[in-house]
């Protein structure tokens, strides 16, 4: 018992120790001293520590020798930090500021990386998911040969691939809506639908959702002509037709094809009629 109170009032008087220290560094007015800090509770993992001195220096040691390496530093803290949005800024002031610097591509990387990590839900705001594209589309332009070339090729396909699913979500919606709004346009939701698909196709022309926006563009045709008013039933009910092709040459053993032959047979009745 008596060994853990000893124990126990050694670690308070460990950590009263290292708080006193870091409050001290803090109150000092010494740059390079709390620059020399801050690498040291880095290297100890002690991040937010860092940061905060970090902060602090970084604009005073612009210029300097300490300058570069005290400027990726900080940025190394924040994305230990998970702070992925604020270290993707600190990276971004080094590499624009250090175009030739000795960390330049790790910045660019980690810019990129620490963006895609923050991306959010595709029924959110994208703004984050197309800076990181971006990024990563300027790290593998500077630097094709990159060991880290592979991941991000793989983070940018999949950051497509979530701006893909964020368009077919908008495509389900057009169509479940169908009928339900009145719209000044011919067409309405249907038509919206088909325009929305065949916009996110020529986006995307390599997405795995390719073949539910062919599914959605032929569903959507087919209930336009079906609705149709007699002058134009024909002439919808070929353009039916020609989805139904196009789907079935590209998709032979498709998840919808069942479904679309279905359909396509009562057109082709209809047709024939």
């Amino acid at each position: 018992m008596k060994l853990k109170q000893a124990c126990f009032f050694f670690l308070i008087v460990l950590l009263s120790a290292s708080c006193g220290e870091y409050n001290k560094i803090l109150k000092s007015t010494d740059a390079l001293v709390k620059y020399e800090a801050a690498k040291k509770y880095f290297n100890e993992g002690k991040y937010n520590r860092s940061a905060t001195l970090l902060e602090e220096v970084v604009p005073l040691l612009r210029g300097t020798a300490y300058g570069e390496e005290s400027i990726y530093l900080l940025a190394q803290s924040q994305y230990a930090l998970k702070d992925y949005t604020t270290a993707a800024e600190y990276f971004k002031s080094y590499y624009t500021a250090y175009t030739r610097g000795e960390h330049a591509e790790d910045a660019r990387f980690y810019s990129a990386y620490g963006l895609y990590l923050e991306s959010p839900d595709p029924r959110l705001d994208q703004s984050d998911t197309y800076k990181a594209m971006q990024q990563f589309q300027d790290f593998l332009e500077y630097y094709p040969q990159s060991n880290r070339k592979e991941v991000a090729q793989s983070a940018l396909f999949e950051l497509q691939e979530k701006l893909a699913l964020k368009e077919l979500m908008a495509v389900r919606l057009y169509y479940n809506l169908g009928d339900y709004l009145v719209y000044t346009f011919p067409g309405g939701n249907y038509l919206s639908c088909v325009i929305t698909a065949q916009n996110a196709m020529r986006t995307f022309p390599f997405s795995k959702y390719r073949e539910d926006f062919m599914y959605y563009v032929f569903k959507s045709k087919y209930e336009m002509a079906i609705k149709s008013v007699d002058e134009k039933k024909e002439f919808r009910y070929r353009d039916v037709v020609d989805e139904y092709f196009s789907y079935k040459n590209d998709y032979p053993q498709g998840k919808y094809l069942k479904e679309i032959q279905k359909l396509y047979d009562n057109i082709d009745k209809r047709l024939n009629d």
